[in-house]
């Protein structure tokens, strides 16, 4: 345990996890961010920071201990927390090198490299797509020798569908392969399984879920990212055996992965071909596209607070307690607007909680008791904002926020 001022550093490269900053001050911790020089003049609760630091983009993992160490000489950091996911290892590397206490390279690696979580998932006893490595040669032609076409060729640490490319014949790899020279290692290739996809995001606490919540996306998010449309999730019916299926799954993975406390945005697709749930990922944060407000409208958690603590409960040896929830229905429509400040106070249904504020975007949350009713919306709802929004752009090839 910390004696006098506990103070946490918290690391991110986007803007984002503002409410984690306001419940360390909301306790009595003194948060200090590092983000880059290009956020500066951000959206940050600056009322609550103890200090906000900027570092140029591009930093190497050396460069990064340096300025952390640097810091670290006028004051101690019970704990450094990344609150995004590009920024995991480098917060890992810190732990192991100052010797702070949270999850380490090994473990980060389960929740951040899509090789490493498949790898031991499947390990643990886990349903996973097919998959191999991009690292030899006669593995990759008698991979395809044995799995049928199409594939999909994953970048190893991307988030969400970004990079992702389908695969249809071996002479496709090849040439994709040779484009991507030095780099085609850090890719895994994985069988295309046609289905439905869900996402289940859980609290984790002393290596049990203690909370999870599970949502059923409408097109599949790669689907989305490379052909543009209207993303949308809604909950799922908590009386149905796909909800009973996915609980279960999901009360085992996080911990079989090494987590032992923290929030967790986890996919899986119920195939069509054999109605089974395959693993597809899973990532120590809290989900994007307003993932965490659809979850707040739904069950009354807000995973950014509760994040924050859990990682304060250790450092004055409390144990976590889930506040209150409650069992409520919610969905979401977004997708990319033609207008930079799109309209959409035509859209008024009671049932409304949230309407999105960012730049080219449309966006709504729905919440109802009733299942069935947030279906109705968000179907009619994702049709009108095709209708009146709809922009669509290429995929990017990288994180953009």
């Amino acid at each position: 345990m910390s004696e006098g001022v506990e103070r946490i550093l918290c690391i991110s490269t986007y803007e984002k996890g503002q409410d984690f900053l306001r419940q360390c001050a909301d306790m009595g911790v003194r948060p200090t961010l590092l983000t880059l020089e290009k956020h500066k003049n951000g959206d940050w609760p600056r009322e609550v920071l103890e200090e906000l630091v900027t570092m140029p983009e591009g930093l190497s993992r050396e460069q990064m201990i340096h300025t952390v160490a640097f810091m670290f000489r006028g004051r101690r950091f019970d704990a450094i927390v990344a609150l995004d996911e590009f920024d995991q290892e480098v917060a890992a590397y810190l732990r192991e090198h100052l010797q702070i206490p949270g999850m380490g390279i090994t473990v980060t690696s389960h929740y951040r490299d899509k090789l490493a979580m498949r790898t031991r998932a499947l390990y643990t006893g886990f349903l996973v797509p097919d998959f191999t490595r991009v690292a030899n040669y006669d593995e990759l032609r008698g991979y395809m020798d044995r799995v049928p076409a199409p594939w999909l060729l994953k970048p190893r640490a991307n988030a969400s569908a970004i990079g992702i490319r389908k695969i249809q014949e071996p002479e496709q790899l090849w040439r994709t392969l040779d484009e991507l020279g030095d780099e085609q290692s850090h890719f895994i290739l994985e069988r295309f399984v046609p289905g439905d996809i869900y996402h289940v995001d859980s609290i984790v606490s002393e290596r049990q879920v203690v909370f999870s919540v599970a949502h059923k996306y409408g097109k599949p998010p790669m689907q989305v990212m490379h052909e543009g449309g209207v993303f949308t999730t809604r909950t799922v019916d908590r009386n149905s055996p796909e909800c009973q299926q996915l609980a279960l799954i999901n009360a085992r993975l996080a911990p079989a992965l090494g987590m032992v406390r923290g929030v967790t945005h986890a996919e899986y697709i119920r195939a069509h071909a054999d109605g089974r749930f395959y693993f597809l990922e899973i990532a120590a944060r809290v989900g994007g596209a307003f993932i965490s407000d659809l979850i707040q409208a739904s069950t009354g958690i807000n995973l950014w607070r509760e994040w924050a603590r859990l990682e304060i409960g250790p450092i004055r040896g409390e144990q976590y307690l889930l506040p209150p929830t409650y069992c409520e229905y919610a969905g979401s429509v977004l997708c990319l607007a033609q207008t930079a400040e799109p309209d959409t106070s035509a859209f008024d249904a009671p049932e409304i909680v949230y309407r999105m504020k960012k730049h080219h975007h449309a966006g709504l949350i729905v919440r109802s008791p009733h299942v069935g009713r947030v279906e109705e919306l968000v179907e009619t709802y994702s049709s009108e904002f095709a209708r009146r929004f709809l922009a669509s752009m290429p995929a990017p090839e990288k994180p953009s926020a």
